[in-house]
C-alpha cells in the first residue's frame, strides 16, 4: 500500500489523501461501509460502487467462524468469495470477541472465547489473527488487541495497553501475503499519557498506517473528542489514521479536523433497518405517523434512488409490512447519504473551507429533531423494533 498526503487544510489538521492498493484507489477521508459477513446488508457490490464506495469492511471474527477462513481462501480468497474487486479491509475480530462472549478468557498468549453460534470454544494469538485475514486476503488489515472497557481505572487501562503492544509486536513478525497493508492500534482508554505511549511504541515497531481502537465503548461525546485530538496529530503524519467505530457525522468532521482520514460504523445500514434514516437536517424516523400520508421523498434534493422513487409515505408502509423492500430502500439512502456527506468533505478540504463546511453543517444538523417538523401530529413509540429487522 502507499499514501500519498495531497492536499492540507489551511485552517485545521484536515489532509486529502490518496491510498494505493492492490485492488484499486481510496480517497480519504474515506467511510467504510461495513460487510460484517462478507456482505453489506441488503447491498448488492455493484450497488456501493454506483453510490462511490471505494472500500468494504469485513469481519474476521465472524468469516473465521462460518464459513471459515481456509474455506474462504479455498474459493479463491474474500474479494472473489463475496464479488467485490475493489479495496477490502479486515479489522481483527477483537473487539466482537470482547463484546459478544461473557465467557472470555484472556492471557498473554492470547484470548480463548466460546462461539456465540453453536458454543464451541476457541483460541485466538496475534499469530493465528493474521493468518486468519491472510487467508481472507484483504488488502488492509488489523492487529489483534484488547478492546479497553469504559469505564477503566488507569492501571486496568494501562495493563490492557501493554498486552496489546505484545500483541502488537508478535503480529508484525507474522507472516501475511505480501499485497496487505499492517495497520496498528492504539489503545490506552481514555487516558492522554497512556495513549501517548501506545502511539510512540506502535510507531517504534512500525506499521503501515494506524488506528485508534477503544473509542465509542461508552463514554461521551466530548470525552471522544478529547481522546482523538489528543492523540491522532502523534501519529506518523506519512501514514494514513483510521478512527475504528466512530460514525455519526457530526464525530467524523471533529475528527478529520484533527488529521484522521479513516472511519467505518454500522450506524447507517443498523439504522435503516430500524427506521431511521439520515437527512441534511438530522435524523428521520419513517416509523412516525405524520409520515402515513407524506407523499414527498426522505430529501427533495437528495438524487439516490430511493429520493428520486419513493415517497415517506410508502417507505413507513414497507417498514410496518416487514417487507425485505424497506431495508433495501432506507439502506440505499442512508448510505447514499454517508457517501456523499464524505465526498462534501473532500471537496471542502480540496478549496480550504473546512471550517464553513463544519459551521454549515452545525447550523443544520439537529440529531433529535425532524426535518418538517410538525407537533400537532403524534408520533408512534422510536424504541419498537419489528421482528425481521432484529433477526437479519
Amino acid at each position: 500500500m502507499q499514501f500519498e498526503i495531497l492536499k492540507k487544510d489551511n485552517t485545521s489538521r484536515a489532509r486529502l489523501g490518496r491510498c494505493q492498493t492492490a485492488h484499486g484507489v481510496l480517497h480519504t477521508p474515506a467511510f467504510i461501509p461495513v460487510g460484517t459477513q462478507a456482505t453489506v446488508k441488503a447491498m448488492t457490490p455493484e450497488e456501493l460502487r454506483d453510490m462511490g464506495a471505494e472500500i468494504i469492511l469485513a469481519n474476521t471474527y465472524h468469516l473465521y467462524l462460518r464459513p471459515g477462513h481456509e474455506r474462504i481462501r479455498r474459493l479463491g480468497g474474500l474479494h472473489r468469495f463475496m464479488h467485490w474487486e475493489h479495496p477490502l479491509l479486515t479489522d481483527s475480530g477483537g473487539f466482537q470477541v470482547f463484546s459478544l462472549n461473557s465467557l472470555v478468557k484472556v492471557s498473554e498468549e492470547g484470548v480463548e472465547f466460546q462461539s456465540h453460534l453453536d458454543g464451541s470454544r476457541h483460541f485466538i494469538t496475534p499469530e493465528k489473527a493474521i493468518a486468519i485475514q491472510s487467508a481472507l486476503g484483504a488488502d488492509i488489515i488489523m492487529c489483534l488487541d484488547e478492546c479497553t472497557p469504559y469505564p477503566a481505572s488507569h492501571e486496568e487501562a494501562e495493563c490492557s495497553l501493554q498486552r496489546t503492544l505484545n500483541w502488537s509486536r508478535r503480529c508484525r513478525e507474522s507472516h501475511r501475503a505480501s499485497h496487505q497493508a499492517l495497520f496498528g492500534i492504539v489503545q490506552g482508554g481514555m487516558y492522554a499519557d497512556l495513549r501517548r505511549r501506545g502511539v510512540e511504541t506502535l510507531a517504534e515497531i512500525g506499521f503501515d498506517g494506524y488506528a485508534l481502537g477503544g473509542l465509542s465503548v461508552g463514554e461521551n461525546k466530548e470525552i471522544m473528542a478529547r481522546v482523538i485530538g489528543e492523540t491522532a496529530p502523534l501519529l506518523p503524519e506519512n501514514l494514513p489514521r483510521y478512527v475504528m467505530g466512530v460514525g455519526m457525522p457530526g464525530d467524523i468532521i471533529q475528527a478529520v479536523r484533527e488529521g484522521v482520514d479513516m472511519f467505518d460504523c454500522v450506524l447507517p445500514t443498523r439504522n435503516a433497518r430500524n427506521g431511521t434514516l439520515f437527512t441534511r437536517w438530522g435524523k428521520m424516523t419513517i416509523k412516525n405517523a405524520r409520515y402515513a400520508e407524506d407523499s414527498s421523498p426522505i430529501e427533495p434534493e437528495c438524487p439516490c434512488y430511493t429520493c428520486r422513487n419513493y415517497s415517506r409515505a410508502y417507505l413507513r408502509h414497507l417498514y410496518f409490512a416487514e417487507e425485505i423492500l424497506a431495508f433495501r430502500l432506507n439502506t440505499i439512502h442512508n448510505l447514499h447519504f454517508y457517501l456523499a456527506f464524505i465526498r462534501e468533505m473532500r471537496q471542502a478540504i480540496a478549496e480550504d473551507r473546512m471550517d464553513g463546511f463544519m459551521q454549515d453543517f452545525n447550523s443544520r444538523w439537529e440529531p433529535s429533531v425532524e426535518p418538517e417538523r410538525n407537533p400537532s401530529l403524534l408520533s408512534l413509540p422510536t424504541g419498537k423494533r419489528i421482528s425481521l429487522a432484529a433477526r437479519i
